[in-house]
């Protein structure tokens, strides 16, 4: 199962991923590339190759497994052994990543091909973009990525431009949403998902709001918005679910919507620490660390006992180590 798609209530990791992410570690960094897509007008091309941000969703099937692996190769710079990797399989992603690994040898032109052919394909017009940028047209670059952001944004490519276009600003990657609510057992996250759709079908509070975090790791944020809402509408007075729902109207282009909804709730419940807990992870993702660590402060003195004080403390420990506080 891959990083991005873990499904757990409690992000034991929180620490290291936030902080790392302060300090300047991008995902999608590679070759020489930054975050700041949206500020320069040169037209010179990148040197090293563009990174691969493939999308597998619920897959773990070889295919999947052999881009994942070729994507790291490429990233190593072992064009040869990603190219052989990439050449067994033709779908969109493995054309995309035979494109890159030939790069700059009519990559853009292969992109361009295969983005005519999958109009529909989130990932292709992601990688589009990528072309783009490292072709050093970066007007184009940003009005690309901005399509994606727009028009697919219930997928985790609309993710992966959202941190090209605003890395400077923001921590990569969704905010974590971290409520301790039972996930459904299954032998494979596909079927675990499956199970966890069917649950909340029903007016179930608990079980839309476990749904809904689930969508929320795969970087499904519009379809975890509605779940997290329709939770929020069955259980209107519990706060948990209400800093779940208000967690998920963020977006890097607009992070005010999230917080004009938890800003509210630390005044209608003062002493709940699930609230202050997700003000301070949205402030870290918006780089704003000193205001975060008074959040997190309040978080564990407010309810020192609960899950939320835990985490809390493992990201104000995390903060001080690293001179971020």
């Amino acid at each position: 199962m891959s990083p991005r798609v873990r499904v757990t209530a409690i992000v034991a990791a929180a620490a290291v991923l936030v902080v790392g992410a302060i300090v300047g570690i991008a995902r999608w960094q590679a070759g020489g590339g930054s975050t700041g897509a949206a500020t320069a007008a040169t037209a010179t091309p990148r040197k090293g190759i563009p990174p691969l941000l493939f999308d597998f969703g619920l897959r773990n099937d070889a295919e999947a497994r052999d881009l994942s692996r070729g994507a790291q190769l490429l990233k190593q710079g072992k064009r040869a052994q990603a190219e052989a990797l990439f050449g067994r399989h033709h779908d969109v992603q493995g054309q995309i990543g035979a494109a890159f690994a030939a790069w700059p040898k009519g990559s853009l032109d292969a992109v361009k091909s295969i983005v005519a052919a999958h109009p529909a394909s989130a990932v292709a017009q992601l990688h589009y973009g990528l072309a783009l940028y490292w072709s050093g047209r970066n007007a184009d670059a940003v009005k690309q990525f901005r399509l994606v952001d727009r028009r697919f944004a219930d997928t985790q490519s609309a993710v992966d431009a959202e941190d090209i276009l605003y890395g400077s600003d923001t921590v990569p990657g969704l905010p974590y949403i971290i409520v301790p609510v039972p996930l459904p057992t299954a032998k494979t996250l596909a079927e675990q998902v499956a199970l966890a759709e069917h649950a909340a079908e029903k007016p179930d509070a608990q079980a839309k709001l476990a749904y809904g975090v689930m969508l929320w790791k795969l970087d499904r944020r519009i379809s975890a918005q509605r779940e997290l809402e329709a939770a929020a509408a069955l259980a209107p007075d519990d706060p948990a679910t209400l800093t779940a729902a208000a967690v998920s109207r963020f977006t890097k282009k607009q992070p005010a919507a999230a917080f004009s909804r938890l800003g509210p709730l630390s005044g209608r419940f003062p002493r709940a620490s699930v609230v202050r807990l997700h003000l301070g992870l949205l402030l870290l993702w918006t780089k704003q660390v000193g205001k975060a660590a008074k959040q997190l402060e309040l978080a564990v003195s407010d309810q020192p006992g609960s899950v939320y004080a835990a985490e809390a403390k493992k990201l104000l420990s995390a903060l001080v180590p690293n001179g971020t506080k």
